[in-house]
């Protein structure tokens, strides 16, 4: 379950802001959504199921993606796929002259079973400056580990982080070392950030692969079909075909280039093709047949998407794992979506408590009937650049008041009453004919 995650200096986030999945102490409009959206951790905590961000384009909400993203990547990888002269990947906010040269900030808070974990790290391109690790093993919180540069001080609680200082290199990660020899605890976390599923939307190749692999695995296929006929969008069926690839030569094709391609062909290579199947009906209406198409060729991208979504997403409601979508509402029906999300926001069909977290432009979903005021996160920048991250829980409208809970959450975020919308200027002027121009030939 997350918690909180934390960043500052990365891309367009300047300061440190948190995005916290914690329920705030706040009633809702409609007494179920507080029961249906919102469950408790213990007498203290109790978390969000799902939370949307908002903001206009270039505001932000795509590097809060990235950043978790990077933060996953970097911990299951720091340790394996780097060498010592390697770069790190990470990228500071560039728009201010104070930050040049200081350390990008990433922390983390999740509760794996019933113990709570506080974990962070400081990078720049040539090294991890800072790193810690924080449990709450019965009330309060205690250390595990603790690096400042080149110097780590592993607790009794963390003996497995003992004689591993030595082999962290400056651009690799302690814990992940340590996960790397075995350590216990090192290994559960590192599991958990394996189950944090950041999909970067329109862009990720990767969810597509992935999905192709789930569903080559008998397990997993019927779940997905069965996924995406619920939807409706007219599928009964899909399949994988595989072909061999043969590769086109010509006489004019340089010789090496030439082999290279026959070298393909003899090995047998093959491309994996996704058919999907629909009904074929006769003028009476009767079903005469099954038809195939591709869904490459034939189908839509909305089709494509919700092809590469269908295993994650019941994969995280199935073992209440945590799923973060850039755009989720691209390509999608405003009614898909909001299924989707109430899939997340139920106490039926998401039993195990997994959290959605997703950026969206779709304002129809800012509802008081789908949302609490905390599940609403807003992304704007300011004049300087920099991304500020609020929710709707902690806005204040003029006078210092709260929003209400019976607002139109959708009518005065389009008036700009809480902000994060664009500023857009007038066209009027540039599109004005002008006498001393002559239309350009086509």
């Amino acid at each position: 379950m997350l918690i909180e995650f934390s960043i500052g200096n990365y891309k367009s986030f300047k300061d440190r802001v948190t995005f916290s999945m914690v329920a705030a102490n706040i009633k809702s409009r409609i007494a179920s959504i507080d029961k249906s959206n919102v469950f408790n951790v213990d007498h203290d905590l109790s978390l969000l199921k799902s939370s949307a961000i908002y903001g206009a384009n270039a505001s932000g909400k795509s590097n809060f993606i990235a950043a978790l993203r990077f933060t996953r990547r970097f911990i299951l990888n720091s340790s394996r796929e780097t060498q010592a002269s390697d770069i790190i990947d990470v990228e500071g906010f560039r728009l201010s002259s104070e930050m040049e040269g200081n350390p990008s900030f990433f922390e983390i808070v999740f509760i794996i079973g019933a113990t709570r974990y506080r974990y962070g790290f400081e990078v720049t391109l040539k090294r991890v400056v800072s790193e810690w690790l924080y449990y709450v093993p019965t009330i309060r919180e205690a250390k595990l580990f603790d690096r400042h540069l080149d110097v780590i001080k592993s607790t009794s609680a963390f003996k497995e982080g003992r004689g591993l200082s030595n082999k962290t290199r400056n651009n690799a990660l302690f814990l992940s070392v340590v996960a790397q020899f075995n350590g216990e605890i090192s290994n559960i976390i590192l599991s958990w950030f394996k189950n944090l599923n950041v999909s970067l939307g329109l862009s990720d190749i990767g969810d597509r692969l992935r999905a192709l692999q789930r569903f080559e695995d008998s397990k997993f296929n019927k779940d997905i079909v069965e996924f995406i006929k619920k939807l409706d969008i007219g599928i009964d069926g899909i399949a994988i075909e595989k072909t061999r690839i043969n590769v086109p030569t010509s006489r004019d094709m340089p010789d090496d280039i030439k082999k290279i391609f026959e070298a393909i062909e003899n090995a047998g290579a093959e491309r994996t093709v996704i058919r999907t199947q629909h009904r074929k009906f006769a003028s009476n209406g009767e079903i005469t047949s099954i038809e195939t198409f591709d869904l490459d060729d034939h189908e839509s991208e909305g089709t494509k998407k919700l092809f590469a979504l269908a295993h994650p997403l019941l994969n995280a409601l199935r073992n209440g794992f945590i799923i973060v979508i850039d755009e989720l509402d691209a390509r999608l029906h405003p009614l898909i979506t909001c299924e989707i999300i109430s899939l997340f926001n139920s106490q039926e069909t998401n039993p195990k408590n997994a959290q959605l977290i997703f950026t969206t432009h779709d304002t129809n979903l800012l509802n008081n009937r789908i949302f609490r005021r905390d599940q609403i996160w807003f992304a704007e920048k300011t004049k300087q650049g920099a991304t500020h991250l609020y929710s709707l829980v902690e806005y204040k409208i003029k006078g210092g008041s709260a929003v209400r809970n019976d607002a139109s959450f959708e009518k005065d975020y389009i008036e700009g009453r809480y902000g994060a919308i664009p500023f857009i200027g007038d066209f009027r002027r540039l599109i004005e004919e002008d006498g001393n121009n002559e239309p350009e030939e086509e």
